[in-house]
């Protein structure tokens, strides 16, 4: 089984930055793909960005791409979601989720609780 924990979600103002974590523990983590996720509300949950077991593959939402840029740290079991020039529209639930496949953008075998993220206009 395998525990993920975000972290860093908060209010900020559009065009402002956060920076998402995601820590896992309960598996090898050099040996989980991991993806970020999102649900704004009345809408279906989304497809944000996915990395790779060794970082060395990315996938980037094209409603996101230019702004959100997703990494790995390996060595702390840790994943990150740097977002830049944030949008009203960027207002949701972020979820992480990682999967024993080396590389994924939709199947996920585990999930975070989620963390909020409100970006005011």
């Amino acid at each position: 089984q395998v525990q993920l924990v975000e972290s860093g979600g908060g209010l900020a103002q559009a065009g402002g930055s956060l920076r998402l974590s995601c820590a896992a523990s309960g598996r090898t983590f050099s040996r989980l793909a991991m993806g970020w996720f999102r649900q704004a509300p009345g809408k279906e949950r989304e497809f944000v960005a996915a990395i790779s077991w060794s970082g060395s593959t990315t996938n980037i939402a094209d409603s996101v791409k230019g702004r959100f840029t997703i990494s790995r740290d390996n060595a702390k079991n840790t994943m990150y979601l740097e977002m830049n020039s944030l949008k009203a529209e960027d207002t949701a639930v972020y979820y992480c989720a990682a999967t024993r496949d080396w590389f994924s953008t939709r199947n996920y075998d585990y999930w975070g609780q989620g963390t909020q993220v409100t970006v005011s206009s």
